[in-house]
């Protein structure tokens, strides 16, 4: 890496509960020159919490192939830059990935400041052999993408781990039931760390029948526990 670099952090904060954020991510986030945030008015309350003043700019899915390259000119500048998602981890399921491929690509070495992840609480919550676990990120919209999706997961040998919007859990459930089986054992995390936080275990079956009419609402994370003989 080039001594004459600035730096480039990926920061995880908080997935719900603002008292998850770590010493360390608070540190960076006060160092920084510039703040990269996928969304800077959620950012800026977890930062007005702690106190913390540093320039935010946006940095998301629609824009970050657009603003990358600026950010890596900061940082062959000398500039210290943080990017933060809205909750959890940068790069899974959330903008981070690309940035980072590319500043390997200009021998910049990114550093991770670990923390919280829906992923990880999930996988611990869920009940489910997590000994090996993969994770699919959202299930495809559009329904023949969407059945191969779940066609997949069924075919794995280890729990599985997808995240999902609310107004579509039911129809996850439901795919489920018909793409991977019935007796499918599911955990479905929702609100983690919040104030509703609400954990629900079963079979896909049972957990469709007793929320079937449900209106969900908040952060979902489902697991799929393996189709073993």
């Amino acid at each position: 890496m080039n001594e004459s670099f600035g730096k480039l952090y990926l920061v995880a904060t908080p997935i719900g509960n603002l008292d998850d954020i770590t010493l360390r991510a608070l540190n960076i986030l006060r160092e920084v020159d510039v703040i990269a945030a996928e969304d800077t008015r959620h950012t800026r309350k977890l930062l007005s919490r702690f106190d913390i003043h540093t320039k935010l700019i946006s940095y998301h899915a629609h824009n970050e192939h657009h603003k990358t390259d600026t950010l890596l000119e900061y940082i062959q500048a000398g500039k210290k830059i943080a990017l933060v998602s809205d909750a959890g981890t940068p790069a899974i399921a959330d903008p981070g990935f690309y940035l980072v491929r590319e500043a390997v690509k200009k021998g910049i070495e990114p550093e991770v400041i670990p923390g919280v992840s829906a992923l990880t609480f999930s996988a611990v919550a869920a009940g489910i052999p997590v000994d090996r676990f993969a994770f699919y990120g959202f299930p495809p919209v559009k329904s023949g993408r969407r059945q191969k999706f779940f066609e997949q997961i069924g075919n794995e040998d280890k729990s599985v781990f997808i995240f999902e919007s609310p107004h579509r859990i039911t129809k996850a459930l439901s795919n489920i039931v018909e793409y991977i089986g019935p007796e499918t054992q599911v955990s479905v995390v929702r609100e983690a760390t919040k104030v509703h936080e609400e954990i629900l275990r079963g079979t896909a079956e049972h957990l469709l029948t007793q929320n079937g009419d449900r209106k969900w609402k908040g952060e979902c994370v489902i697991g799929i526990a393996p189709q073993l003989d």
